[in-house]
């Protein structure tokens, strides 16, 4: 019997990277999983091969900083599947410039996606979770929500910071309900994202920045976020497992 056999996951930006091996490794685990995407034709097609696999997911077209389309996921989850016990919010953006070049339309739509698309995905996503026995959230946030990385990216790191005292605080509010919340912080995780550093001196910076000496794997993610959804973490709420090759510990 797999952990999660029964549970039903909705994962957002699991169309790649982080969300998509996250969404794979829950189907193995034995949840259904309602794959959510920006880019239909890549969240059709993680949903697709879950399926092909022998698993259960089904695909939504989803944009996190809409009040309408997260209700219309969670709604989803439960027609298709009965429920909703594991929610991911995965779905994020970045920026590279410094708080000078950084304009108040890029800092707004950072946030929006970074920030308010977790705040709307737990507020939406509260009574179904509440209902199950095995309610967990999932909120991935960043090495760069508890450290100044590079000193560029402002309203990244503004917004990955939010989501870990955010996790904390919603934690404690649904603690007595038998509602787990937890943060994910990653390090450098060798992404799509991250494609256009190969073999530059950035990509060696990264690499040189963790004490591990090497890249993380989207795997290596989906594997933290599926002992947090599952029952070995019964006892564990508002924690920020960091998954970053020893980069925090410097």
């Amino acid at each position: 019997m797999e952990r999660l056999d029964g549970r039903v996951a909705l994962v957002t930006g699991a169309g790649s990277g982080i969300g998509k091996a996250t969404a794979e490794r829950f189907a193995r685990e034995g949840a259904a999983v309602l794959v959510t995407d920006l880019n239909d034709d890549s969240g059709s097609a993680v949903a697709r091969s879950i399926t092909e696999a022998g698993g259960r997911a089904t695909f939504a077209h989803h944009d996190v900083t809409s009040l309408d389309d997260w209700e219309a996921a969670v709604a989803a989850a439960i027609k298709h599947f009965g429920g909703l016990d594991i929610l991911v919010n995965n779905a994020g953006m970045g920026d590279l410039a410094t708080i000078e070049d950084t304009s108040l339309e890029d800092w707004e739509r950072t946030i929006a996606v970074d920030q308010t698309g977790v705040f709307l995905g737990m507020k939406t996503a509260s009574a179904a979770l509440a209902a199950s026995d095995h309610g967990s959230v999932i909120n991935i946030s960043s090495i760069f929500g508890t450290s100044g990385g590079f000193g560029t990216s402002p309203a990244y790191h503004a917004a990955k910071g939010a989501v870990r005292t955010l996790t904390k605080n919603v934690a404690i509010h649904w603690a007595e309900r038998g509602v787990r919340v937890n943060s994910i912080h990653p390090g450098f995780i060798n992404t799509p994202i991250l494609e256009p550093t190969k073999g530059t001196e950035f990509e060696q910076t990264m690499i040189d920045l963790t004490p591990m000496g090497r890249l993380g794997q989207p795997a290596e993610i989906a594997a933290g976020a599926a002992y947090l959804a599952s029952d070995d973490a019964s006892f564990v709420t508002g924690l920020e497992l960091y998954i970053d090759g020893g980069y925090i510990a410097r």
